[in-house]
C-alpha cells in the first residue's frame, strides 16, 4: 500500500506523518486490497481538515473531516473511512452471487469546450472526463456511496446505455435512463 501525504498551510512534521500513517494502516485489517492512499492535511482559519482517498481494487473511498485539532480530525476521518469500508464489504458480500464487474474495457467521455450560458449568467468553470465502466444500478449505488457523492454516471451493464444515479431528498435513489 502506497501512502502519500500532502499538507497545505502547515508544516509536515514527522510525528504528524507517522500518526496519519498508523491510523490509515490499521484500515488494512478490514480490507487487504488497498492499493494506494492519499491523505491531505490542511489548515483554514480555525479549522483543521483531514481528507483521505483510498483506492481499493476498482473502487475509490473518500472521507473528509474537520476539527479544531488536526489529530482529532485524522481520528474522525479514519473512523469515517472505516465505516465506509465496512459498508463496502457488506455490499460486496450481498452481491457475491453476481460479483462486482471488473471489466477493463472502458470508454472515455469526449471532453467539450466550456461555454457561457449567457454573458452575465453562470458559466462552466470545470470540465471533467473519466472512464465509464459497465455496472448494474446496484453496483453504481455502492460506488456512489463510497465516494460520498450525490450522483453517479455509469454505463448500465444490461442496456449498455449511459445512466445517472442520484440521491433523492428522501434518502432513496433515482435513476435517469435515456429514451430513444
Amino acid at each position: 500500500m502506497q501512502i502519500t501525504i500532502t499538507t497545505r498551510n502547515l508544516e509536515n512534521t514527522e510525528a504528524l506523518k507517522r500518526y496519519a500513517e498508523e491510523k490509515i494502516a490499521r484500515l488494512q485489517k478490514f480490507v487487504d486490497q488497498i492499493t494506494s492512499v492519499h491523505i491531505v492535511l490542511s489548515v483554514e482559519k480555525h479549522r483543521q481538515i483531514a481528507e483521505v482517498t483510498l483506492h481499493v481494487r476498482d473502487h475509490t473511498i473518500r472521507g473528509e473531516e474537520s476539527s479544531a485539532d488536526l489529530y482529532s480530525a485524522i481520528d474522525l476521518v479514519a473512523d469515517k473511512v472505516e465505516r465506509q469500508i465496512l459498508r463496502y464489504k457488506e455490499k460486496v458480500v450481498d452481491h457475491s452471487g453476481r460479483g462486482i464487474s471488473r471489466l477493463r474495457s472502458r470508454e472515455e467521455l469526449a471532453a467539450t469546450e466550456a461555454e457561457s450560458f449567457m454573458e452575465d449568467g453562470p458559466s462552466i468553470v470545470k470540465t471533467k472526463s473519466f472512464a465509464i465502466k459497465p455496472l448494474s444500478p446496484d453496483e453504481a449505488a455502492v460506488h456512489m456511496d463510497l465516494l460520498s457523492h450525490n450522483f453517479f454516471v455509469f454505463r448500465n451493464a444490461q442496456t449498455q446505455e449511459v445512466n445517472v444515479l442520484y440521491r433523492r431528498r428522501d434518502g432513496d435513489y433515482g435513476l435517469i435512463e435515456p429514451t430513444n
